[in-house]
């Protein structure tokens, strides 16, 4: 998960630098009335650009697919969904951290992140009536 996540944010990196070159040699263009471009080193940069951000969604597709849910890229955020005696929660991952740690209600966010306990652990998984559901344990 984290190389995925370091992968995504270098993808996002790249694609912003492109994206930045290319800006500037539009404002360059307009500024000097149509100025002569290296059609060349355009078009390299455009591709530089297209290929990272196809690399960047393969790997936020991947974050996807294994159930995750990127809540913030530039800070690393991942939730898994889950259940918390009956309710919906994301256990929440941030990059850097050495394992899954916290755990926050679906409209806590971040902020209200609480530490995984024994009580949490004992009732973790458990949907109405204290059935255990199809969460991670």
């Amino acid at each position: 998960m984290e190389r995925r996540l370091r992968d995504a944010l270098f993808h996002r990196s790249e694609y912003l630098k492109a994206d930045d070159e290319l800006d500037g040699s539009v404002r360059h263009i307009r500024m000097s009335g149509g100025a002569r471009v290296d059609r060349g080193a355009y078009l390299a940069v455009r591709a530089r650009r297209d290929t990272s951000a196809a690399a960047l969604k393969d790997s936020l597709e991947h974050i996807e697919h294994i159930g995750a849910l990127v809540k913030d890229l530039d800070g690393g955020l991942i939730d898994f969904l889950s259940l918390y005696r009956g309710r919906e929660v994301c256990l929440c991952w941030k990059l850097g951290e050495d394992g899954i740690r916290f755990w926050h209600g679906t409209e806590e966010g971040f902020a209200g992140r609480k530490e995984i306990d024994d009580d949490f652990r004992s009732s973790h998984g458990e949907g109405p009536g204290g059935q255990r559901g199809n969460g991670p344990n």
